[in-house]
């Protein structure tokens, strides 16, 4: 990494991360830093989670949000702030702006999750619906401060937004002083950019190195590809559950101190993100969104090595009840806990009892049956019956397959 009198880095000296983390701690709590065995036993080394899910207002976005918003002349305060954003931004905004007495205005996309909704207006900031997309509401926003004078906060490329997210690494540090590698969602860059400066240059200092690694959703993934050209590259994005890193190009600035100072990108998939979720709901007691769940699903996936302390930052925990429903269903399949099978029967009597049965003496749970005689390929004497099965694991998954066929049904298992 490049030394603090080198003025061709990038980002924030640490000096003034230190300085803004005086500021943040007006408004941030110091979120707690909790062990996970089982992650431990996976990795083989020790891991932390940095649960900056319990941050107020859920996530770690209100640290640079507050500190661009207090960085703001008196004149820009009095004419007041405007954001785009569909959820962890849009509060961080809304919430530091009440917090230092500013006029807020917020604009998000129309069908936007009701709990983020709800968040932001609670925060008092004057909530408009604009589009049907994060890059209309941002349209929406620059014309609005074009026409007002209201400063536009951005989420991730901008200094004093850098600085405020850094603030995270200190205190990850204060935390785990010898952590050796450290493991961030990427959207734009903005977390991973300010941690990995605060973390890199506190190290430095220290005679020591620290390994950073960036996680992405493999569906909005755009830091590989610039990474590989050397500048900031627009992707065609594909709908991903992490909404909060759905970013389709880098920020600028971020991008810069990215390439300085994080040492490897992974991407994880859909399903490694869902199995992550359930992982942290079942054996750490977190909730968390799927963005800020990447980085224990990159463990999970094994992207990720075990070399000394990891500490896994859970950058938030906004998440909709009702998407949480659907990923918890995708996270129990994903884990080979949730099996849904389409078997041909006979039309006669007796059948459906019969498959129940069996799967009784498999020691499964059927959680729900659809029973057809019009399904597209079948005969006149047979019908279609979907089970879906609750199931302890891989091994107990195949052991109920195995026992249908066994007995001479013919089945096909959905993914």
């Amino acid at each position: 990494m490049k030394s603090e009198s080198d003025t061709t880095f990038a980002g924030p000296l640490l000096a003034d991360i230190e300085s803004a983390r005086v500021r943040v701690a007006t408004v941030a709590q110091v979120t707690p830093m909790q062990t996970s065995r089982y992650l431990t036993e996976l990795l083989g080394s020790e891991v932390y989670l940095k649960c900056e899910n319990l941050q107020r207002t859920g996530s770690y976005k209100i640290r640079g949000a507050y500190n661009r918003i207090s960085s703001l002349s008196d004149a820009e305060k009095a004419a007041g702030v405007v954001a785009a954003s569909a959820g962890n931004h849009a509060q961080g905004v809304a919430f530091a702006a009440r917090e230092l007495g500013i006029k807020a205005t917020i604009f998000m996309p129309i069908g936007v999750p009701l709990p983020k909704l709800q968040a932001t207006r609670s925060y008092g900031a004057d909530v408009i619906l604009r589009g049907h997309s994060v890059e209309e509401a941002l349209r929406a926003a620059a014309e609005f401060a074009h026409a007002t004078g209201a400063t536009v906060i951005p989420p991730f490329d901008h200094i004093d937004v850098v600085m405020g997210q850094g603030t995270l690494g200190l205190e990850l540090l204060d935390q785990v002083p010898d952590a050796d590698t450290i493991v961030i969602p990427i959207g734009g860059g903005g977390l991973i950019s300010g941690v990995a400066s605060a973390v890199k240059q506190r190290a430095a200092l220290e005679g020591r190195s620290v390994r950073i690694i960036g996680v992405q959703a493999a569906n909005a993934a755009a830091y590989p590809p610039s990474l590989a050209a050397g500048e900031p590259v627009e992707i065609t994005t594909t709908p991903t559950i992490a909404d909060g890193i759905h970013v389709s190009k880098p920020g600028i600035l971020n991008f810069e101190i990215i390439s300085q100072l994080v040492d490897e990108v992974v991407t994880v998939s859909e399903a490694d993100t869902a199995r992550a979720l359930l992982v942290l709901l079942e054996r750490a007691k977190q909730v968390v969104e799927p963005a800020g769940a990447v980085g224990v699903a990159a463990i999970l996936a094994g992207l990720v090595r075990g070399t000394g302390k990891t500490v896994v930052v859970l950058s938030g925990g906004n998440i909709d009840p009702l998407l949480m429903q659907r990923v918890i269903s995708h996270g129990l399949a994903a884990s080979d806990r949730y099996l849904k099978l389409r078997i041909m029967l006979p039309d006669r009597p007796g059948q459906l009892a019969r498959t129940a049965e069996l799967v009784a003496e498999a020691n499964a749970n059927v959680v729900e049956v659809q029973h057809t005689r019009h399904g597209k390929g079948l005969q006149i004497s047979q019908v279609e019956l979907e089970l879906h099965i609750e199931t302890r694991g891989p091994d107990h998954r195949d052991l109920v397959i195995a026992k249908l066929r066994d007995a001479g049904f013919e089945l096909r298992v959905e993914q």
